[in-house]
C-alpha cells in the first residue's frame, strides 16, 4: 500500500518545497514541471496559429495595414543596423593592387684582379726600364697565344704613374696601400670605368723591359693577367728610386675592360623605379589609415562617410596605376640589366 505522504506528493500540483523531499517526490515534480513547459508551449502555440487564421481571414486592406506596421516597427528598431548591414554591401571598398618590391635583377659585381706583388733579388747595376717596352713585350707575349694586342689608354697610365709615386713616397709595395686604397680606388678616382681590372706589380733591378715581362709570365698570376683574353687596354708606368734604403726600379700594369663596351642600364630609369617604390610605400599607408578610420564610421551613410569612400577610391585607383607603371619600369631596367649581364659574361 501506499503511504498517505505518497499520495500527496503524486496527487499535489508541483510545488517548490516539494522538489528534493524524496526520490519519489523529485520524480513526481520533474514531471509535473515538464507537464507545465508543455502546456506553456502549447498555450504559445494556439495563439500563434490564431493570429495567422486571422490574418488570413482578414480583408486584404487590413493584412496590408498590419505588415506596414510591422515594418515600421522592424524599422524603429532595427533601422541603424539595416542601413549599417547595406552600406557594407553596397559599398565596397576596391581592392588595391599588390605592392612593388625589389624585382630588380643584379647587374653583375665588377672583377679586379690583384695576383702577389713581384720582387726580384737580380743585382743589375746596368738595368733600364722604359714604359713603352713594358707595353710592347706585353703585347709580343699576347700575340704568342693568338691574343690581340691590348690598347694603351692616358687614363690606365695615370692611374699607373700615380700607384708608383705613391709605393716610393709611402715606402710600401703592395697593391693596397697604407690608406687602405687599391686599384678600383683609383679607377674611380681617375674616372676610368670598367667590367674588370688588374694590376701587377714588380720591385728589383731587372736587366729590360724583356726581362721584366718575362718575369711576370713566369708568375702564374701575373701571367693570367697579361694573357686574359678580356682586357682590351693597358697602361704602364715605370720608375727608379729608393726603397728600404736601396736605389731600385718600380713597375706597375694596370690591365682594363672599359664598361664602355657593354650598354649599361639606364640609371635615370632606374631611378624612376626608385621614386615610385617611396610613393607607392607612402600611399600604402594612407591607404591601410583610411580603410581603417572607414570601417570605423558610424553610421555607414551620409555625406561624410560617402566622401571618405570617394577619397579612398580616388587614392586606390592612384596607387593602383602607380604599381602599373612602375611595373612597367621594371620590366624595361631589367630587359638592360641582363643585356649589360651577357655583355660582361662574353667579354663584350
Amino acid at each position: 500500500m501506499r503511504s498517505s505522504n505518497e499520495d500527496s506528493a503524486i496527487r499535489r500540483p508541483c510545488a517548490a518545497n516539494n522538489y528534493l523531499t524524496k526520490l519519489v517526490r523529485g520524480q513526481a515534480a520533474t514531471t509535473c514541471f515538464i507537464g507545465v513547459g508543455l502546456k506553456t508551449s502549447l498555450f504559445f502555440d494556439f495563439y500563434l496559429t490564431n493570429f495567422f487564421v486571422k490574418m488570413v481571414n482578414m480583408s486584404k486592406p487590413k493584412v496590408l495595414i498590419l505588415s506596414l506596421v510591422i515594418i515600421c516597427g522592424i524599422g524603429l528598431f532595427f533601422g541603424n543596423d539595416l542601413l549599417n548591414l547595406y552600406s557594407e554591401f553596397s559599398l565596397k571598398l576596391p581592392q588595391i593592387g599588390e605592392e612593388v618590391t625589389n624585382f630588380l635583377s643584379k647587374e653583375v659585381e665588377k672583377v679586379i684582379l690583384t695576383p702577389p706583388p713581384l720582387r726580384s733579388g737580380a743585382d743589375n747595376p746596368q738595368s733600364v726600364l722604359t714604359q713603352k717596352g713594358v707595353i710592347n713585350w706585353t703585347n709580343s707575349q699576347r700575340a704568342k697565344y693568338g691574343l690581340p694586342p691590348l690598347s694603351e689608354n692616358s687614363e690606365l697610365d695615370k692611374m699607373t704613374e700615380a700607384k708608383v709615386n705613391d709605393m716610393l713616397e709611402n715606402q710600401y709595395f703592395d697593391h693596397i696601400s697604407p690608406s687602405g686604397e687599391g686599384v678600383g680606388d683609383l679607377a674611380k678616382t681617375f674616372g676610368y670605368e670598367f667590367i674588370v681590372i688588374g694590376e701587377n706589380l714588380a720591385l728589383g733591378d731587372y736587366k729590360n723591359d724583356e726581362d721584366l715581362v718575362q718575369a711576370w709570365m713566369d708568375s702564374p698570376g701575373h701571367r693570367e693577367n697579361i694573357l686574359n683574353d678580356r682586357y682590351q687596354e693597358i697602361g704602364v708606368a715605370v720608375k727608379k728610386g729608393v726603397f728600404e734604403g736601396r736605389t731600385t726600379w718600380l713597375a706597375v700594369q694596370h690591365f682594363g675592360l672599359p664598361l664602355s663596351v657593354c650598354p649599361s642600364p639606364d640609371e635615370k630609369v632606374k631611378s624612376a623605379i626608385e621614386l615610385n617604390q617611396d610613393e607607392i610605400g607612402s600611399l600604402q599607408t594612407t591607404l591601410s589609415n583610411l580603410k581603417i578610420e572607414i570601417q570605423n564610421m558610424r553610421p555607414k551613410r551620409g555625406e561624410l562617410y560617402n566622401q571618405k569612400i570617394e577619397e579612398y577610391n580616388n587614392l586606390a585607383a592612384q596607387y593602383n596605376n602607380l604599381v602599373e607603371q612602375t611595373k612597367a619600369l621594371i620590366y624595361q631596367y631589367n630587359i638592360q640589366v641582363n643585356k649589360f649581364n651577357e655583355c660582361v659574361a662574353t667579354g663584350g
